[in-house]
């Protein structure tokens, strides 16, 4: 079997196949067994578990995937690659390649037909820079019931989506992932082993979604509420930006930040978990009370 992580190997399957990576798919293929090694390492995948891989390119993780668990779903985008991946991963019997657009795929239905009563369900992939936080973003809201996800994302994504809440990097997408699970920045990884060259460097991720989430709020749509209005307009202050949420005056959100204790002069990237639970809280109770007189 070919190494498919050799760069002169990917350069011959290219020239079989007549194939050109895809600037508009972030396509860049992974050069190194000792990286391929280490995600699925930091992955914990066993024996016993169902692997779903979002955009498996040629393979690599793939098969290196496949060697450890009982069986993987690979769900690529690209409709070139599923005839390289069929060959490239012909010794294998575990694996099923789904030609398909992750945005657009029921994962926990794939989860729901080929889990088993002893699996664990592990997310992993090489994301391209473009629809990290969409992909990250629609497995969180769709509740995904995996165990973890692990992803190699360029760097400057991994840090914002793991930074800490109230930290400079922090952002809509850093809170959510904040709410739903716990995040680790796991390894870095050089723009050197990849074909073609990206122009930044890598990390891998790992999200443990622990099935207990940080904060209770009276209503997760009125949470993610505040972080889009927060973090959709973080140069402003809350007052200013919060102002029209859900239809919410300025008077509105005056008495909303008041209730919960935030000073209304603050910005949403200095706001902790806790306190965008309490504002989501209390702009409920707002709500509820306009209801009311109605």
């Amino acid at each position: 079997m070919e190494k498919l992580y050799s760069p002169s190997v990917i350069m011959n399957i290219q020239r079989r196949y007549g194939f050109r990576a895809a600037k508009s798919l972030g396509q860049n293929f992974l050069t190194d067994k000792n990286t391929i090694d280490h995600i699925i390492e930091y992955a914990d995948i066993g024996e016993n578990d169902l692997v779903i891989e979002i955009g498996p390119g040629m393979g690599v993780l793939t098969a290196a995937a496949a060697d450890k668990a009982a069986f993987v779903v690979a769900v690529e985008l690209d409709q070139r690659l599923i005839p390289i991946l069929e060959d490239n991963l012909t010794h294998y019997n575990n694996i099923q390649l789904i030609n398909a657009d992750i945005l657009k795929t029921d994962v926990n239905g794939i989860i729901k037909a080929r889990r088993t009563d002893h699996s664990s369900v592990k997310i992993i992939g090489n994301l391209p820079y473009y629809i990290t936080n969409p992909i990250i973003m629609k497995l969180l809201e769709d509740k995904a019931d995996a165990d973890s996800m692990t992803f190699m994302l360029q760097k400057e994504a991994a840090v914002r989506i793991c930074a800490e809440p109230g930290a400079p990097d922090c952002g809509a997408v850093s809170a959510a992932v904040r709410f739903y699970c716990v995040p680790h920045i796991v390894m870095s990884v050089s723009r050197e082993v990849f074909v073609p060259r990206p122009n930044v460097d890598s990390s891998v991720i790992r999200l443990d979604l622990t099935g207990e989430k940080a904060v209770a709020p009276l209503s997760e749509k009125m949470f993610f509420a505040v972080v889009r209005a927060g973090f959709g307009q973080r140069r402003k202050t809350l007052l200013n930006s919060l102002t029209g949420m859900s239809g919410f005056s300025k008077d509105d959100v005056g008495r909303i930040l008041t209730a919960a204790g935030v000073n209304p002069a603050r910005r949403a990237e200095t706001l902790n978990i806790h306190e965008i639970s309490e504002i989501a809280d209390a702009a409920v109770d707002v709500l509820n009370t306009s209801t009311a007189n109605i």
